[in-house]
């Protein structure tokens, strides 16, 4: 992210799902972003490091990446190869729809953020499993024949069920110390931030509730994040309040329960960031 900026919302999805299969044979530099659906990438060739929310995670061929909506993420990539991936990005209605209760499809997701990590490293037999998955979405996605969107749909669930399964029994990434990179006080600040949106988080008291000094917390989160203590705070609460807005929570008290005392501030942040008032938003 550039000094001053914060992360913009990338990308619009008007159906439920959509599949990318990308090559780039020169690499771009792409900033910090968000988006509101949920994205799975799997990479397929290429040197590529994630950053998401202050880890970053150094990706195999086939490692699987989940990005739950809203989170601050973005991509390095290293130009001397060819950069292939399938991105699919998952509209939450779409997810939430295709869910049966106590089985939500889009758990992996939040087990992830749970979790901290969202990198899925597949052995050698799954990584085969999920290359034939994907091929079998790909042509139905191309297919003229009757029943192909239904067999895309049907596709794209099963794929979401095989992540699913295999998150919530491997942690086979998370115990390669060289698949990801963190800094585990700045990990700790993240999850007490995302956890108190409402409380008092300025410079100071972040500093002396984590026993840092201000100079040295401030230097740390800008180097491991990539993004100043308030740009990521303000960035946060104004997506939370952006999901209670819409959820039908009233606009100033959506602003409260995110930390703003002057609901003022919020409106000139929130038509700063979403480009609209927050009636509109909603």
């Amino acid at each position: 992210m550039l000094i001053g900026e914060t992360a913009s919302k990338r990308g619009y999805l008007n159906e439920g799902f959509r599949l990318f299969h990308l090559k780039d044979s020169r690499a771009q530099k792409v900033d910090y972003h968000y988006h509101e659906f949920d994205k799975l990438i799997l990479l397929l060739g290429g040197k590529v490091a994630y950053l998401v929310e202050g880890v970053t995670y150094f990706l195999q061929p086939w490692d699987v990446l989940l990005i739950q909506h809203n989170l601050i993420h973005r991509p390095i990539i290293d130009p001397s190869e060819p950069y292939e991936r399938v991105v699919i990005w998952l509209g939450r209605d779409w997810l939430a729809a295709r869910s049966d209760p106590g089985e939500a499809l889009d758990a992996c997701f939040e087990a992830a953020r749970r979790r901290g990590f969202h990198l899925l490293r597949a052995d050698a037999e799954r990584r085969l499993q999920y290359m034939g998955a994907v091929q079998r979405l790909e042509a139905a996605l191309h297919s003229a024949e009757f029943g192909a969107g239904r067999m895309a749909d049907t596709l794209c669930q099963q794929l979401l069920i095989d992540v699913n399964r295999d998150l919530l029994r491997d942690r086979t990434a998370q115990e390669q110390r060289d698949s990801y990179r963190v800094d585990p006080k700045i990990e700790e600040i993240l999850r007490y931030i995302a956890a108190n949106l409402e409380a008092d988080l300025t410079v100071s008291a972040l500093a002396g509730r984590f026993y840092l000094s201000r100079y040295y917390l401030m230097h740390r989160f800008k180097a491991v994040t990539g993004y100043t203590i308030h740009q990521y705070i303000s960035q946060k609460r104004l997506l939370r309040a952006g999901e209670l807005i819409r959820a039908g929570t009233p606009v100033m008290k959506a602003a409260e329960q995110v930390g703003f005392s002057e609901y003022s501030t919020f409106l000139r942040a929130f038509r700063s960031t979403f480009h609209m008032n927050p009636r509109e938003f909603r």
